[in-house]
């Protein structure tokens, strides 16, 4: 039976990889300062109120708690607006915590670490859907502090001999009613819960920012993908490398996307709802193609699923540039 740290185990896509790992046979530990998450998404698992840029608090952890085989990381800021506003907190809690992380990941020999990332770092492509190897050129601080630890994760892999994954996607959806798990952000940002929350009378009225981008109705569009399916990605990528399998950087997503005017309409939300203002920092939307996976899709009520049912040993980091050269300059969210 392998022993698991979870960072963000109490967040909304951490909690449900964790609900999963649990179900597997895996023994999990969260470690999570509940600044966004929450105790009772644990569910009964251990559970370690510290900051995982804390050194200390996470050495206690690994001495007391381990040892771990594996680490799968979700604890992460991650508004991009607050990026943008606040850039130098999203580089200390996410880039300088995970450095900590790592290198005590490394001090207690974990053999495989799998990150929760973002196709954020891809910025807006002119590549679509857009696969790994792409350049990569983060828009916000944001995108660029995630590709910042996913270049940490493969310098210690070529130091230390880490095994690690890193997880890209966009727009997490849906929960687990079963459980009683999914998304309580504050201030919510996301669409479909926003959607929801305004067809139920407990907001005004659901803005969508923008109706001018080149597509049938105007609005932009987002990869959705199903939280569950997220979650057994995670799972599928900790146990491939635990045993053995080489790792790297693979997208998660349908490859399909879905405007947000047919969001807004299912929701029972009036299209008048929309803005005809684009925010600064929104873009068009980007697909991923989930080419260095074999997929495997099945149905549930919620929609079309497309999760990775394996990771083939030939994969490989992806690469390309932090906003150097190389790097098409754009307006941030610009398509």
């Amino acid at each position: 039976m392998t022993r698991l740290l979870v960072t963000g185990g109490a967040g909304y896509v951490g909690s449900h990889a964790l609900r999963t790992l649990r179900q597997a046979g895996h023994e999990a530990v969260v470690l999570d300062d509940l600044r966004a998450g929450f105790e009772d998404a644990v569910q009964g698992a251990p559970l370690v109120r510290a900051d995982v840029g804390d050194p200390i608090a996470l050495g206690r952890v690994f001495a007391e708690h381990g040892p771990f085989d594996g680490v799968l990381h979700f604890a992460a800021s991650i508004s991009v607006p607050e990026s943008v506003a606040l850039p130098l907190r999203y580089y200390r809690n996410n880039m300088a915590a995970s450095a900590v992380l790592i290198d005590t990941a490394l001090a207690h020999d974990v053999r495989a670490f799998v990150l929760s990332s973002t196709a954020a770092v891809y910025g807006s492509s002119d590549v679509q859907p857009i696969v790994e190897d792409v350049p990569l050129c983060p828009e916000n601080p944001y995108g660029a502090s995630k590709l910042m630890i996913e270049r940490m994760l493969a310098d210690a892999g070529r130091a230390h001999r880490l095994s690690w994954m890193a997880l890209r996607y966009f727009n997490a959806s849906g929960a687990d009613p079963d459980n009683g798990l999914g998304e309580r952000h504050d201030p919510e940002t996301h669409l479909i819960p926003l959607a929801l929350e305004a067809a139920a009378g407990l907001r005004p009225a659901l803005q969508i920012f923008g109706s001018d981008w080149p597509t049938p109705d105007g609005t932009c569009i987002r990869d959705y993908i199903h939280v569950r399916d997220l979650a057994d990605a995670h799972r599928l990528g900790i146990e491939a490398l635990l045993a053995g399998g080489e790792g790297g950087c693979f997208n998660l997503g349908t490859g399909g996307g879905t405007r947000s005017a047919p969001c807004s309409r299912r929701s029972s939300v009036s299209p008048d709802a929309r803005s005809r203002c684009r925010r600064p920092l929104d873009g068009l939307g980007i697909r991923r193609s989930s080419s260095r996976t074999r997929v495997a899709s099945a149905t549930r009520s919620a929609g079309r699923r497309v999760i990775p049912s394996s990771i083939p040993s030939s994969a490989t980091p992806g690469t390309g540039c932090a906003g150097g050269a190389g790097c098409d300059a754009r307006r941030p969210g610009d398509a």
